[in-house]
């Protein structure tokens, strides 16, 4: 089964990808890794999930948002090599949850990003990941994450 026929199996739709908001490219492709900039959880919308874990947003909350984070990473993935199909390994997550300090379960909310990408990538989307709580993400997010991943030439 190709990856858009699991996306569609799972409901998902790809959005647009989105474009840089600042001075930097959302994607760098060198010797076999696509680097993905950090994506925050654009909603289909397009508005954005906003708050706090820990303060204003729930475990469950933070594992949609960073879920959806990982749905506009897999846009990213598209934009950049063509098809998903291309995709042999998610290398790694880098996930940041703006958290209050005594806030202590961020791997749990990294688990909505994880979690996706071994339902679409199965075993290829088993990946490393950091999960990092920090004081304030951009726009007032819950949740960015960025990825490593490995592909292979155009078919």
């Amino acid at each position: 089964m190709s990856i858009e026929e699991r996306l569609r199996q799972a409901g998902i739709e790809l959005p647009q990808a989105a474009a840089p908001a600042a001075n930097y490219v959302p994607f760098v492709m060198e010797n076999g890794l696509l680097h993905i900039a950090g994506q925050i959880p654009f909603q289909k919308d397009g508005s954005l999930l906003k708050g706090r874990l820990g303060e204003n947003q729930s475990i469950e909350e933070g594992q949609a948002a960073a879920r959806l984070c990982a749905i506009n990473l897999m846009a990213q993935m598209k934009a950049a090599l063509g098809s998903l199909d291309r995709v042999t390994r998610i290398v790694k997550l880098g996930v940041f949850v703006s958290s209050t300090p005594d806030f202590t379960d961020q791997p749990k909310v990294a688990n909505g990003a994880s979690d996706l990408m071994v339902e679409i990538f199965g075993d290829a989307g088993r990946h490393a990941r950091s999960a990092v709580g920090v004081t304030v993400l951009p726009l007032g997010v819950p949740v960015e994450v960025d990825a490593i991943v490995a592909y292979a030439s155009a078919f």
